[in-house]
């Protein structure tokens, strides 16, 4: 029986491997820092289909995947994805309760952005946030105005790429500054005029992701993989993960979506990384957002 790998998921506040099975629907495997991993790919990388409302479809023609890209869809898959999003601005229409937050990275590296409230946390962890809090909560196109509102106000932005996240995220400053950084843009955005009356404002309450993420005494990230191939392995010990971002005692950084839609096996014998990987490049904290748009 094969099984696909289709990423990191956050169970509560622990990392796990998903697995899709032909046939035999989703499951998948909690991680513990301190574990030792090791995995060989083989085949080809597949297109995992839709995933939506909890079910996944799977993909009509079992098209294959580039091993590069960050997706694990093939182009007409990803084009039904987005036809009934919210996050590609398709799905209006969604009558749920959606909340707006602002999500800190690292030095300089804020946004804000908008989750279905039932989802909870589990959108910062996904996005790797190590210290957040709400700002709202409401309609979904009064959190929509709220956040374009506060992006444009704050000189925010909606979205940071991996890349510079992962490289600040092993010389974090202490809880304390992170906390103090993002309760005062909390409170700039709470002062600025404009926000929809459909929308009820929440007060500070700073979150802090390092338990989750295993931040303390993370290693620097050193290497990272930029695609698995066939036979390619991974072993080592899992010291910290935060958003899709596995991060190896070795500095070796593992980008879980790269893994989605390839068979993960146990290799034989014992094995060593063996996959194409590039230096994390030295990314000095930023001290505001002028670099990120």
């Amino acid at each position: 029986m094969s099984w696909w790998c289709t990423g990191i998921r956050w169970k509560g506040e622990r990392p796990a491997i998903g697995w899709l099975g032909e046939g035999r629907g989703e499951r998948s495997s909690v991680l513990a820092y301190g574990q030792q991993l090791a995995f060989v790919a083989r085949g080809e990388r597949h297109c995992l289909g839709v995933r939506r409302a909890g079910k996944r479809t799977a993909c009509p023609t079992g098209a294959t995947v580039p091993a590069r890209t960050g997706n694990a869809q093939c182009p007409e898959c990803a084009r039904l994805d987005r036809s009934f999003s919210v996050a590609a601005d398709t799905n209006a229409a969604d009558p749920r309760t959606y909340r707006v937050y602002l999500a800190w990275f690292g030095p300089g590296l804020v946004k804000v952005g908008i989750t279905a409230e039932e989802r909870g946390p589990a959108r910062l962890l996904e996005q790797g946030a190590v210290t957040w809090t709400w700002l709202g909560r409401g309609p979904l196109m009064a959190t929509r105005r709220t956040e374009e509102l506060l992006r444009a106000a704050l000189g925010v932005p909606d979205r940071i790429a991996y890349a510079r996240k992962r490289a600040v995220r092993a010389q974090l400053p202490p809880a304390s500054e992170r906390a103090r950084e993002a309760a005062e843009l909390h409170a700039r955005a709470a002062a600025l005029p404009g926000w929809p009356e459909s929308l009820e404002r929440l007060p500070c309450d700073i979150a802090d992701h390092a338990g989750p993420f295993g931040l303390d005494g993370l290693p620097p990230s050193v290497r990272v993989i930029t695609h698995m191939v066939p036979g390619g392995i991974v072993a080592g010990r899992l010291a910290g993960a935060a958003g899709p971002d596995l991060h190896l005692a070795d500095g070796l950084v593992v980008d879980t979506r790269l893994l989605a839609g390839w068979e993960l096996r146990a290799p034989e014998g014992e094995p060593v990384t063996a996959v194409p990987v590039v230096e994390v490049p030295d990314i000095t904290p930023a001290t505001g957002q002028d670099g990120l748009f």
